[in-house]
């Protein structure tokens, strides 16, 4: 059986600053773009059974920067809906709200039709793309590589292990980096995480 392999886009102003990312398409920074090339490596010489990227922006540049040029785009992997919290902190959002947590609380209506999504909205968008990509892994013709965002692919992490789409919360995911879930026994584990590419800083 194929490894899931999952790829977090390279850094932008706003993941360094914090800032929460969804459909603001922002580009990578140079760093960013040195972070998404030095990931090449990791799939020199791989088979690879299918690539999957987020429609935005920073997902997308970061497939190609790191020589997967045969992704094609799936809708249910861009970045969880923030809603109203699209551009905000965490730190400003506990001035009001000092309890919130977005793994359990999910956000707040945003304008111009961004409802926001809940853990379980996104944990559900997480179950779609895993059982389209099921027949590809299961088929041992290659991995099958996601390249996406970090809360989407913690969620969608968690929900491969069998945990509620929450759990997320668990697993620390920096830009730029490579994740593999293979498998142990028929059981689906985390076999690397969070993995940078050689000499970059992860951020």
């Amino acid at each position: 059986m194929g490894d899931l392999v999952l790829v977090r886009h390279g850094e932008t102003e706003w993941s360094v600053s914090g800032r929460h990312t969804s459909w603001t398409d922002l580009p990578l920074t140079q760093h960013g773009e040195e972070q998404a090339k030095s990931l090449a490596p990791f799939f020199a010489g791989r088979s690879l059974a299918r690539v999957l990227t987020s429609p935005l922006g920073r997902a997308v540049r970061t497939a190609e920067l790191a020589g997967l040029s045969d992704a094609r785009i799936d809708p249910d992997l861009h970045e969880w809906d923030y809603g109203g919290y699209e551009g905000v902190t965490t730190r400003a959002i506990h001035t009001e709200r000092p309890d919130w947590v977005l793994w359990t609380d999910g956000v707040p209506p945003g304008p111009d039709g961004r409802p926001g999504e809940s853990p379980r909205d996104v944990g559900e968008r997480a179950d779609r793309v895993l059982a389209r990509v099921d027949a590809a892994l299961r088929a041992e013709e290659g991995d099958v590589v996601l390249v996406a965002h970090a809360h989407f692919l913690r969620v969608l992490t968690a929900r491969r292990l069998g945990l509620p789409a929450g759990s997320g919360r668990l697993f620390q995911l920096a830009t730029g980096t490579v994740s593999r879930l293979s498998t142990e026994h028929g059981d689906p584990v985390i076999a690397t995480w969070n993995e940078p590419g050689p000499a970059v800083t992860v951020g």
